[in-house]
Protein backbone atom coordinates (compact mmCIF):
# COMPACT_ATOMS: atom_id res chain seq x y z
CA UNK A 1 0.00 0.00 0.00
CA UNK A 2 1.17 3.53 -0.72
CA UNK A 3 1.13 6.38 1.80
CA UNK A 4 -2.36 7.30 0.66
CA UNK A 5 -3.56 3.77 1.49
CA UNK A 6 -4.49 2.91 -2.11
CA UNK A 7 -3.12 -0.27 -3.70
CA UNK A 8 -0.46 0.12 -6.39
CA UNK A 9 -0.97 -2.39 -9.21
CA UNK A 10 2.00 -4.51 -10.23
CA UNK A 11 2.81 -4.13 -13.92
CA UNK A 12 4.21 -7.65 -14.40
CA UNK A 13 1.10 -9.18 -12.82
CA UNK A 14 -1.14 -7.07 -15.06
CA UNK A 15 0.86 -8.16 -18.11
CA UNK A 16 0.61 -11.85 -17.14
CA UNK A 17 -3.12 -11.57 -16.51
CA UNK A 18 -3.67 -9.98 -19.92
CA UNK A 19 -1.56 -12.58 -21.74
CA UNK A 20 -3.62 -15.36 -20.17
CA UNK A 21 -6.66 -13.90 -21.93
CA UNK A 22 -6.30 -15.36 -25.42
CA UNK A 23 -7.29 -12.62 -27.87
CA UNK A 24 -5.78 -14.16 -31.00
CA UNK A 25 -7.21 -12.41 -34.04
CA UNK A 26 -9.35 -13.73 -35.73
CA UNK A 27 -10.06 -16.89 -33.70
CA UNK A 28 -10.72 -15.25 -30.34
CA UNK A 29 -12.51 -12.08 -29.26
CA UNK A 30 -11.20 -9.06 -27.38
CA UNK A 31 -14.17 -8.66 -25.04
CA UNK A 32 -12.67 -10.61 -22.08
CA UNK A 33 -9.55 -8.43 -22.23
CA UNK A 34 -11.69 -5.30 -22.55
CA UNK A 35 -13.65 -6.38 -19.48
CA UNK A 36 -10.38 -6.84 -17.59
CA UNK A 37 -9.16 -3.37 -18.59
CA UNK A 38 -12.53 -1.80 -17.80
CA UNK A 39 -12.46 -3.46 -14.38
CA UNK A 40 -9.06 -1.97 -13.60
CA UNK A 41 -10.12 1.47 -14.81
CA UNK A 42 -13.32 1.24 -12.75
CA UNK A 43 -11.23 0.52 -9.64
CA UNK A 44 -9.34 3.74 -10.41
CA UNK A 45 -12.55 5.73 -10.79
CA UNK A 46 -12.40 5.93 -14.59
CA UNK A 47 -15.48 5.24 -16.72
CA UNK A 48 -15.32 3.70 -20.20
CA UNK A 49 -17.28 4.10 -23.42
CA UNK A 50 -17.77 0.68 -25.05
CA UNK A 51 -17.79 -0.18 -28.75
CA UNK A 52 -18.72 -3.56 -30.20
CA UNK A 53 -19.45 -3.62 -33.96
CA UNK A 54 -19.62 -7.41 -33.86
CA UNK A 55 -20.23 -9.73 -30.93
CA UNK A 56 -17.12 -9.88 -28.78
CA UNK A 57 -15.04 -7.43 -30.84
CA UNK A 58 -14.79 -4.83 -28.09
CA UNK A 59 -12.94 -1.52 -27.84
CA UNK A 60 -12.86 1.01 -24.99
CA UNK A 61 -12.31 4.75 -24.77
CA UNK A 62 -11.89 6.59 -21.46
CA UNK A 63 -10.75 9.97 -20.21
CA UNK A 64 -8.57 10.66 -17.18
CA UNK A 65 -8.77 14.23 -15.91
CA UNK A 66 -5.57 16.19 -15.51
CA UNK A 67 -4.54 19.14 -13.39
CA UNK A 68 -4.71 21.51 -16.38
CA UNK A 69 -7.70 20.39 -18.39
CA UNK A 70 -7.50 23.49 -20.55
CA UNK A 71 -4.50 21.92 -22.31
CA UNK A 72 -5.15 19.64 -25.31
CA UNK A 73 -5.36 16.07 -24.02
CA UNK A 74 -2.79 13.45 -24.91
CA UNK A 75 -4.23 10.36 -26.57
CA UNK A 76 -2.71 7.08 -25.35
CA UNK A 77 -3.71 4.13 -27.53
CA UNK A 78 -3.10 0.40 -27.53
CA UNK A 79 -4.69 -2.71 -29.01
CA UNK A 80 -6.06 -5.71 -27.18
CA UNK A 81 -5.78 -8.35 -29.92
CA UNK A 82 -2.69 -10.44 -30.70
CA UNK A 83 -1.58 -12.58 -33.61
CA UNK A 84 -2.04 -16.35 -33.23
CA UNK A 85 0.68 -18.54 -31.76
CA UNK A 86 1.45 -22.17 -32.66
CA UNK A 87 2.00 -23.72 -29.25
CA UNK A 88 4.25 -26.54 -30.53
CA UNK A 89 6.79 -23.93 -31.71
CA UNK A 90 7.13 -22.37 -28.26
CA UNK A 91 9.18 -23.51 -25.29
CA UNK A 92 6.11 -22.95 -23.08
CA UNK A 93 2.38 -22.31 -23.35
CA UNK A 94 2.18 -19.02 -25.31
CA UNK A 95 -0.84 -17.97 -23.25
CA UNK A 96 0.56 -18.86 -19.83
CA UNK A 97 1.86 -15.40 -18.95
CA UNK A 98 4.63 -17.17 -17.05
CA UNK A 99 7.23 -15.05 -15.26
CA UNK A 100 10.63 -16.73 -15.63
CA UNK A 101 14.26 -15.61 -15.75
CA UNK A 102 13.22 -11.99 -15.25
CA UNK A 103 10.77 -11.96 -18.19
CA UNK A 104 7.03 -12.17 -18.68
CA UNK A 105 6.52 -14.74 -21.45
CA UNK A 106 3.63 -15.13 -23.85
CA UNK A 107 1.89 -13.88 -26.94
CA UNK A 108 1.35 -10.16 -26.62
CA UNK A 109 4.12 -9.53 -24.08
CA UNK A 110 5.70 -7.13 -26.58
CA UNK A 111 2.83 -6.58 -29.02
CA UNK A 112 1.24 -5.11 -27.04
CA UNK A 113 -0.22 -6.25 -23.74
CA UNK A 114 2.93 -5.17 -21.95
CA UNK A 115 2.13 -1.60 -22.98
CA UNK A 116 -1.50 -1.97 -21.87
CA UNK A 117 -0.22 -3.20 -18.50
CA UNK A 118 2.25 -0.32 -18.20
CA UNK A 119 -0.45 2.22 -18.99
CA UNK A 120 -2.78 0.77 -16.35
CA UNK A 121 0.02 0.53 -13.78
CA UNK A 122 0.98 4.17 -14.46
CA UNK A 123 -2.59 5.30 -13.83
CA UNK A 124 -2.61 3.18 -10.68
CA UNK A 125 0.49 5.03 -9.50
CA UNK A 126 -1.19 8.39 -9.98
CA UNK A 127 -4.24 7.06 -8.14
CA UNK A 128 -2.16 5.69 -5.25
CA UNK A 129 -0.44 9.06 -4.91
CA UNK A 130 -3.77 10.89 -5.06
CA UNK A 131 -2.28 12.94 -7.91
CA UNK A 132 -3.14 13.68 -11.53
CA UNK A 133 -1.39 13.90 -14.87
CA UNK A 134 -0.71 17.45 -16.01
CA UNK A 135 -3.21 17.29 -18.89
CA UNK A 136 -6.18 15.05 -19.60
CA UNK A 137 -5.37 11.64 -20.99
CA UNK A 138 -7.71 10.07 -23.53
CA UNK A 139 -7.22 6.32 -23.36
CA UNK A 140 -8.16 4.05 -26.27
CA UNK A 141 -7.89 0.27 -26.15
CA UNK A 142 -8.77 -1.04 -29.59
CA UNK A 143 -9.81 -4.36 -31.07
CA UNK A 144 -8.72 -5.77 -34.43
CA UNK A 145 -5.44 -3.90 -34.96
CA UNK A 146 -3.68 -7.05 -36.15
CA UNK A 147 -6.17 -7.44 -39.00
CA UNK A 148 -6.15 -3.80 -40.06
CA UNK A 149 -8.39 -2.22 -37.44
CA UNK A 150 -11.69 -1.85 -39.28
CA UNK A 151 -13.55 -3.45 -36.35
CA UNK A 152 -11.47 -1.50 -33.84
CA UNK A 153 -9.98 1.96 -34.34
CA UNK A 154 -11.70 2.36 -37.70
CA UNK A 155 -15.11 1.69 -36.20
CA UNK A 156 -14.51 3.81 -33.11
CA UNK A 157 -13.35 6.95 -34.91
CA UNK A 158 -16.13 6.54 -37.44
CA UNK A 159 -18.75 6.24 -34.69
CA UNK A 160 -17.52 8.76 -32.13
CA UNK A 161 -14.91 11.14 -33.52
CA UNK A 162 -16.06 13.61 -30.87
CA UNK A 163 -14.23 11.57 -28.22
CA UNK A 164 -10.95 12.63 -29.84
CA UNK A 165 -11.96 16.09 -31.06
CA UNK A 166 -9.56 18.02 -28.81
CA UNK A 167 -6.64 15.59 -29.16
CA UNK A 168 -3.71 16.89 -31.19
CA UNK A 169 -1.08 14.27 -30.34
CA UNK A 170 -1.00 10.59 -29.48
CA UNK A 171 1.46 7.98 -28.28
CA UNK A 172 1.24 4.31 -29.12
CA UNK A 173 3.24 1.24 -29.97
CA UNK A 174 6.49 0.29 -31.75
CA UNK A 175 8.70 2.95 -30.21
CA UNK A 176 10.61 3.93 -27.11
CA UNK A 177 12.76 0.76 -26.92
CA UNK A 178 16.47 0.98 -26.19
CA UNK A 179 19.83 -0.02 -27.65
CA UNK A 180 23.18 0.76 -26.02
CA UNK A 181 25.61 2.31 -28.50
CA UNK A 182 29.40 1.72 -28.61
CA UNK A 183 29.86 5.23 -27.19
CA UNK A 184 27.99 4.27 -24.03
CA UNK A 185 24.93 6.36 -24.81
CA UNK A 186 21.65 4.47 -24.90
CA UNK A 187 19.41 5.27 -27.85
CA UNK A 188 15.63 5.06 -27.41
CA UNK A 189 13.96 4.82 -30.79
CA UNK A 190 10.77 6.90 -31.01
CA UNK A 191 8.64 6.30 -34.09
CA UNK A 192 7.90 9.55 -35.88
CA UNK A 193 6.95 7.77 -39.08
CA UNK A 194 5.57 4.46 -40.21
CA UNK A 195 5.58 2.80 -43.58
CA UNK A 196 2.45 2.45 -45.62
CA UNK A 197 1.02 -1.00 -46.15
CA UNK A 198 -0.48 -2.78 -49.15
CA UNK A 199 -1.64 -6.37 -48.74
CA UNK A 200 -2.30 -8.11 -52.03
CA UNK A 201 -3.47 -11.48 -53.24
CA UNK A 202 -1.95 -12.79 -56.44
CA UNK A 203 -4.54 -14.94 -58.19
CA UNK A 204 -3.54 -17.29 -61.00
CA UNK A 205 -6.21 -18.86 -63.21
CA UNK A 206 -5.06 -21.58 -65.55
CA UNK A 207 -6.35 -24.84 -66.99
CA UNK A 208 -6.89 -27.85 -64.74
CA UNK A 209 -5.56 -31.18 -65.94
CA UNK A 210 -3.67 -34.38 -65.29
CA UNK A 211 -0.29 -34.04 -63.63
CA UNK A 212 1.34 -36.25 -66.25
CA UNK A 213 0.45 -33.92 -69.15
CA UNK A 214 2.23 -30.89 -70.54
CA UNK A 215 0.31 -27.80 -69.51
CA UNK A 216 1.32 -24.32 -70.62
CA UNK A 217 -1.42 -22.77 -68.48
CA UNK A 218 -0.44 -24.30 -65.12
CA UNK A 219 -1.73 -21.99 -62.38
CA UNK A 220 0.77 -23.28 -59.81
CA UNK A 221 3.68 -22.60 -62.15
CA UNK A 222 2.36 -19.12 -62.87
CA UNK A 223 1.93 -18.24 -59.21
CA UNK A 224 5.34 -19.71 -58.42
CA UNK A 225 7.03 -17.50 -61.00
CA UNK A 226 5.25 -14.43 -59.66
CA UNK A 227 6.22 -15.20 -56.05
CA UNK A 228 9.83 -15.80 -57.06
CA UNK A 229 9.87 -12.45 -58.86
CA UNK A 230 8.64 -10.74 -55.70
CA UNK A 231 11.12 -12.58 -53.47
CA UNK A 232 14.07 -11.72 -55.70
CA UNK A 233 13.26 -8.03 -56.14
CA UNK A 234 15.05 -5.37 -54.11
CA UNK A 235 14.01 -1.74 -54.09
CA UNK A 236 16.61 0.99 -53.79
CA UNK A 237 17.19 3.01 -50.64
CA UNK A 238 15.48 6.34 -50.01
CA UNK A 239 16.18 8.92 -47.34
CA UNK A 240 13.06 10.36 -45.74
CA UNK A 241 13.18 13.29 -43.30
CA UNK A 242 12.85 10.83 -40.42
CA UNK A 243 15.61 8.63 -41.81
CA UNK A 244 17.94 11.57 -42.22
CA UNK A 245 17.32 12.79 -38.67
CA UNK A 246 17.91 9.30 -37.28
CA UNK A 247 21.20 8.91 -39.12
CA UNK A 248 22.41 12.36 -38.12
CA UNK A 249 21.56 11.78 -34.46
CA UNK A 250 23.12 8.32 -34.32
CA UNK A 251 26.18 9.43 -36.27
CA UNK A 252 26.88 12.20 -33.76
CA UNK A 253 26.56 9.71 -30.90
CA UNK A 254 28.96 7.12 -32.32
CA UNK A 255 31.34 9.54 -34.03
CA UNK A 256 30.93 8.74 -37.73
CA UNK A 257 29.65 10.59 -40.79
CA UNK A 258 25.86 10.71 -41.22
CA UNK A 259 26.44 9.27 -44.69
CA UNK A 260 28.17 6.18 -43.30
CA UNK A 261 24.97 4.17 -43.01
CA UNK A 262 26.69 0.81 -42.73
CA UNK A 263 28.72 1.88 -39.70
CA UNK A 264 25.62 3.36 -38.12
CA UNK A 265 23.62 0.18 -38.63
CA UNK A 266 26.51 -2.03 -37.53
CA UNK A 267 26.46 -0.26 -34.15
CA UNK A 268 22.88 -1.39 -33.52
CA UNK A 269 23.25 -5.17 -33.46
CA UNK A 270 20.09 -7.15 -34.29
CA UNK A 271 18.02 -3.96 -34.20
CA UNK A 272 19.62 -3.01 -37.53
CA UNK A 273 17.24 -5.48 -39.20
CA UNK A 274 14.25 -3.25 -38.53
CA UNK A 275 16.04 0.04 -39.10
CA UNK A 276 17.50 -1.10 -42.43
CA UNK A 277 14.00 -2.03 -43.61
CA UNK A 278 13.03 1.54 -42.78
CA UNK A 279 15.23 2.83 -45.58
CA UNK A 280 13.52 1.08 -48.51
CA UNK A 281 10.26 -0.32 -49.77
CA UNK A 282 9.82 -4.02 -49.08
CA UNK A 283 7.64 -6.90 -50.24
CA UNK A 284 7.39 -10.29 -48.52
CA UNK A 285 5.53 -13.38 -49.78
CA UNK A 286 3.54 -14.63 -46.79
CA UNK A 287 1.26 -17.35 -48.14
CA UNK A 288 0.73 -19.87 -50.95
CA UNK A 289 -2.35 -21.87 -51.82
CA UNK A 290 -3.04 -24.17 -54.74
CA UNK A 291 -3.70 -27.78 -55.55
CA UNK A 292 -5.33 -30.64 -53.73
CA UNK A 293 -3.77 -33.84 -55.15
CA UNK A 294 -0.29 -34.65 -56.40
CA UNK A 295 -1.44 -35.86 -59.82
CA UNK A 296 -3.92 -33.06 -60.49
CA UNK A 297 -2.95 -29.67 -61.92
CA UNK A 298 -5.41 -27.23 -60.30
CA UNK A 299 -7.21 -24.55 -62.23
CA UNK A 300 -6.31 -21.84 -59.70
CA UNK A 301 -3.54 -20.94 -57.28
CA UNK A 302 -2.90 -17.87 -55.13
CA UNK A 303 -0.37 -16.14 -52.95
CA UNK A 304 -0.39 -13.30 -50.43
CA UNK A 305 2.17 -10.51 -50.41
CA UNK A 306 2.85 -7.99 -47.63
CA UNK A 307 4.12 -4.73 -49.13
CA UNK A 308 5.45 -1.82 -47.06
CA UNK A 309 6.38 1.53 -48.56
CA UNK A 310 8.08 4.68 -47.34
CA UNK A 311 6.20 8.00 -47.22
CA UNK A 312 6.20 9.39 -50.74
CA UNK A 313 7.14 6.12 -52.46
CA UNK A 314 3.85 4.24 -52.84
CA UNK A 315 3.95 4.54 -56.64
CA UNK A 316 7.18 2.54 -56.76
CA UNK A 317 5.43 -0.44 -55.17
CA UNK A 318 2.24 -0.06 -57.17
CA UNK A 319 4.21 0.01 -60.42
CA UNK A 320 6.06 -3.17 -59.54
CA UNK A 321 2.87 -4.97 -58.53
CA UNK A 322 1.35 -3.97 -61.85
CA UNK A 323 4.26 -5.64 -63.66
CA UNK A 324 3.25 -8.99 -62.15
CA UNK A 325 -0.04 -9.01 -64.03
CA UNK A 326 -0.23 -11.22 -67.14
CA UNK A 327 -2.72 -13.44 -68.93
CA UNK A 328 -2.71 -15.88 -66.01
CA UNK A 329 -2.00 -13.72 -62.95
CA UNK A 330 -4.14 -10.96 -61.44
CA UNK A 331 -3.20 -8.68 -58.53
CA UNK A 332 -5.92 -7.80 -56.01
CA UNK A 333 -5.40 -5.35 -53.13
CA UNK A 334 -7.03 -6.69 -49.95
CA UNK A 335 -5.95 -3.94 -47.53
CA UNK A 336 -4.04 -0.69 -47.67
CA UNK A 337 -3.03 1.99 -45.21
CA UNK A 338 -1.21 5.26 -45.73
CA UNK A 339 2.38 5.95 -44.75
CA UNK A 340 2.73 8.54 -41.98
CA UNK A 341 5.38 11.04 -40.92
CA UNK A 342 5.19 13.67 -38.18
CA UNK A 343 7.59 16.38 -36.94
CA UNK A 344 10.35 15.53 -34.49
CA UNK A 345 11.08 18.98 -33.11
CA UNK A 346 7.97 19.40 -30.95
CA UNK A 347 7.48 19.87 -27.19
CA UNK A 348 6.16 16.31 -26.78
CA UNK A 349 9.44 14.73 -27.91
CA UNK A 350 11.35 17.11 -25.63
CA UNK A 351 9.29 15.80 -22.73
CA UNK A 352 9.89 12.22 -23.86
CA UNK A 353 13.63 12.90 -23.72
CA UNK A 354 13.35 14.39 -20.22
CA UNK A 355 11.21 11.50 -18.98
CA UNK A 356 13.68 8.94 -20.33
CA UNK A 357 16.60 10.89 -18.84
CA UNK A 358 14.92 10.94 -15.44
CA UNK A 359 15.23 7.13 -15.31
CA UNK A 360 18.33 6.58 -17.46
CA UNK A 361 21.07 9.21 -17.43
CA UNK A 362 22.54 7.81 -20.67
CA UNK A 363 19.25 8.08 -22.59
CA UNK A 364 19.03 9.83 -25.95
CA UNK A 365 15.73 9.86 -27.83
CA UNK A 366 16.15 9.14 -31.55
CA UNK A 367 13.47 9.36 -34.26
CA UNK A 368 13.03 6.38 -36.56
CA UNK A 369 10.81 4.91 -39.28
CA UNK A 370 8.62 2.07 -38.04
CA UNK A 371 8.23 -0.78 -40.51
CA UNK A 372 4.99 -1.87 -38.84
CA UNK A 373 1.58 -0.31 -39.24
CA UNK A 374 -0.44 0.69 -36.20
CA UNK A 375 -3.79 2.23 -35.35
CA UNK A 376 -2.09 5.58 -35.95
CA UNK A 377 -3.25 5.12 -39.55
CA UNK A 378 -6.82 5.58 -38.36
CA UNK A 379 -6.16 8.25 -35.76
CA UNK A 380 -4.21 10.40 -38.20
CA UNK A 381 -7.40 10.76 -40.22
CA UNK A 382 -8.63 12.99 -37.39
CA UNK A 383 -5.57 15.23 -37.75
CA UNK A 384 -3.84 13.70 -34.71
CA UNK A 385 -0.03 13.54 -34.84
CA UNK A 386 0.94 10.04 -33.70
CA UNK A 387 4.22 8.98 -32.11
CA UNK A 388 5.39 5.48 -31.26
CA UNK A 389 6.44 5.67 -27.62
CA UNK A 390 6.05 2.63 -25.39
CA UNK A 391 9.30 3.00 -23.42
CA UNK A 392 11.34 -0.11 -22.63
CA UNK A 393 14.86 -0.42 -21.25
CA UNK A 394 16.10 -3.63 -22.86
CA UNK A 395 19.04 -5.99 -22.29
CA UNK A 396 21.35 -5.58 -25.27
CA UNK A 397 21.64 -9.34 -25.74
CA UNK A 398 17.91 -9.56 -26.45
CA UNK A 399 16.94 -9.67 -30.14
CA UNK A 400 13.93 -7.51 -29.43
CA UNK A 401 12.69 -6.87 -32.97
CA UNK A 402 12.50 -10.64 -33.60
CA UNK A 403 9.91 -10.95 -30.84
CA UNK A 404 7.19 -9.03 -32.71
CA UNK A 405 4.90 -11.84 -33.92
CA UNK A 406 7.75 -14.24 -33.09
CA UNK A 407 8.20 -17.43 -31.09
CA UNK A 408 8.86 -17.19 -27.32
CA UNK A 409 7.73 -13.56 -27.21
CA UNK A 410 8.70 -12.04 -23.87
CA UNK A 411 9.34 -8.74 -22.14
CA UNK A 412 11.71 -8.03 -19.23
CA UNK A 413 9.98 -7.30 -15.94
CA UNK A 414 12.51 -4.54 -15.28
CA UNK A 415 11.66 -3.05 -18.68
CA UNK A 416 7.98 -2.91 -17.79
CA UNK A 417 8.79 -1.24 -14.46
CA UNK A 418 10.98 1.25 -16.32
CA UNK A 419 8.07 1.94 -18.68
CA UNK A 420 5.78 2.81 -15.78
CA UNK A 421 8.32 5.23 -14.34
CA UNK A 422 8.93 6.95 -17.68
CA UNK A 423 5.24 7.20 -18.55
CA UNK A 424 4.54 8.61 -15.09
CA UNK A 425 7.24 11.25 -15.59
CA UNK A 426 5.90 12.10 -19.05
CA UNK A 427 2.28 12.37 -17.99
CA UNK A 428 3.18 14.36 -14.89
CA UNK A 429 5.16 16.99 -16.78
CA UNK A 430 3.69 17.25 -20.26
Amino acid sequence: MSESGLALLDVATLCSDLIRINTSNPTHHERPAAEFVAGVLDSLGVDCVWFEPEAGRSSLVARVRGRESSLPPLLVHAHLDVVPAIASDWSMDPFSGEVRDGYVWGRGAVDMKGTVAATLATLSRFHSEASQPRRDLVLAFFADEEAGGELGAGYVIGSRPDLFADCREAIGEVGGFSRTLPSGSRAYFVSTAEKGVIWVRLQARGVAGHGSMLNERNAVSAIGRAVATVADHRFGSHITPTGRLMEERLASLIGVSPDDRESILASLGPMARMLRAGTQNTMSPTGLEGGYKVNVIPGTASATIDCRYLPGYEDEVREFLGSLTNELVEVHTTYSGDALEVPWEVPLTDHMQRALKSEDSSAVAVPYMSTAFTDAKWLSQLGIQCYGFSPLLLPDDLDFTALFHGVDERVPVSGLEFSVSVLHALFESY
